[in-house]
Parts: C-alpha cells; structure tokens; sequence
C-alpha cells in the first residue's frame, strides 16, 4: 500500500499518541497534532514525525492551525478528529461558546471545513473518535446545542460524541460523491488521562486503582483508530458508520436523525460563519 499522510489531533496522549506509534511503525507519514508543547514535541521526537500545536478552547488557534497543515500537506489521505475530553463546571471560552461544545464539536468541525480543499484532492478519509457516552448520556437539542438550560458535564460531553456521529453522518452525505469517506468509533473505556480537567465521577474512574478493572490499555483503544485509518472504505469499513470494536454498531437514535444533522450542521456553521 501507497504512503499515507494521517493527521492526527489529541496525539501528544492517550490513543492519539499510541496510534500514532503504530501507524509510523507500519510506514505511515504521521502529522501529530496536540495541545501540550512538550508533550507533544516529545511524541513526535521519539517518532521523527512533524507536530504542530492548537489549544481547542481559542479557535484562532484551530484557524491557524488549518493554514499550517494546508501550506505543509497538500495531500492528506486522512484526517483523525481525536482530539477532546470531558469538562468540569460549565465553562464558557473567549469564543463565547461552551467549552465542552467547541472542544469536542466546534473545532474539529471548523478545522475539517477549512482543510476541505485538501481532503477532497486527496480522496481523504476523516475519522472521529467518539464514545459510547453519545448513547448513555447524550440528547441534543438543536436550540440549546450549549446546554445553558440543562448543563451536566457527562451531559455535555455526551452530547457532543452525539454530534461528533451527526457530523459523521453529514459529512458522508454532502461529500462522499466528491471522494471523501467518513467513520466515527468508540475506543472503549481507555486508561489516558481522559477526564483530569472534570469534576465529575469519570474523573474517579480514570485517575484511582479503578482504571486498571474498568479500563484498557491506550494500545488497544487505538486500534480502533488505526484499522480505519488503514482501511478501504466500502470494502473493509462502510462510510458514514459508526463503529466499535472494528464493527458497525448501535447508537443513540438521533444519530440516524437526517434532519437533526442537516441542522446541527446548518448552526455550526453560522455560529463559526462559514
């Protein structure tokens, strides 16, 4: 198989550092692309792989991170939306948006637009790492998409590995006869350091000696990730699905909502004024 370019968000950590491993050992260019200099200057030197830097809650910061990575990589053969997390109390950024919405949502959603050019030349596959949190705790409300009526963090982010699905699901259908294929996955119950900026009971989970019964390794979480990216779309993975354990799976019922995603994604793109 051809040299693939992979970017990959949230790779400083976690899956996104631990797939990334994986892909450049099997001889994939691998972008990394993270929130932490060190950190993710660490990964990339241990890689010999470029990095670039983008914190989520400045979405100038997304804007031009998606000029780097347009001026460095006219090919990408896939974008891995990976980057997010879950937040504390309710929190809103310099952007005026809720936290968990624009981490999670907003600015992988922005960063796809803006490398659209790039992706549609190379025939790209754009992933997302969702969540089995999108069908436990998810509900979307396309007039309160910021939860200021209702807001709980295991809500929130919910909601947005709901939207992350929806996003899947749009971007199939409005540009997979342009070339592009999509997939959204959840890695399962992974041991990162997922949930160190919440209050919220997950934060127990994932940082006390229960993470070692209730959680696995970054290693196989990632694999999830890795198999799409190394796929072929329509024969080993089906565009516009969503994924666990390397097999099309069952979500939340909004997330076959037609309409729900035309709209979330008709918002999104007036809230960022695309």
């Amino acid at each position: 198989m051809e040299q693939q370019t992979i970017i990959i968000t949230g790779a400083s950590d976690g899956i996104g550092a631990a797939a990334a491993r994986h892909l450049s050992a099997n001889g994939e260019r691998v972008v990394l692309v993270g929130r932490s200099p060190a950190k993710t200057a660490s990964v990339a030197g241990e890689l010999g792989a470029p990095y670039h830097l983008a914190d989520y809650a400045d979405l100038d910061q997304v804007r031009n991170l998606a000029g780097e990575l347009l001026a460095a990589y006219p090919r990408v053969d896939v974008l891995a939306n990976n980057a997010g997390g879950i937040m504390g109390a309710r929190a809103v950024t310099k952007d005026g948006f809720e936290k968990t919405f624009q981490v999670n949502h907003l600015a992988p959603f922005l960063l796809t637009q803006l490398l659209m050019p790039a992706l549609i030349t190379s025939q790209a596959k754009v992933l997302q790492t969702s969540s089995v949190a999108a069908q436990r705790y998810g509900h979307v409300d396309i007039d309160d998409l910021q939860n200021e009526q209702s807001y709980a963090p295991q809500k929130a982010y919910g909601d947005a590995k709901l939207e992350n699905i929806l996003f899947t699901r749009e971007l199939h259908r409005r540009f997979h006869d342009q070339g592009i294929s999509t997939a959204a996955f959840h890695p399962g119950i992974v041991a990162t350091s997922f949930a160190s900026d919440t209050t919220h009971l997950m934060r127990f989970v994932y940082h006390s000696p229960l993470k070692r019964l209730l959680t696995i390794s970054p290693h196989q979480g990632a694999a999830g990730l890795v198999w799409l990216a190394e796929g072929t779309p329509g024969s080993t993975w089906r565009s516009g699905g969503y994924y666990e354990k390397d097999k099309q799976a069952r979500t939340n019922a909004q997330a076959d909502d037609t309409r729900l995603a035309q709209q979330l994604w008709d918002r999104s793109a007036a809230m960022l004024g695309l």
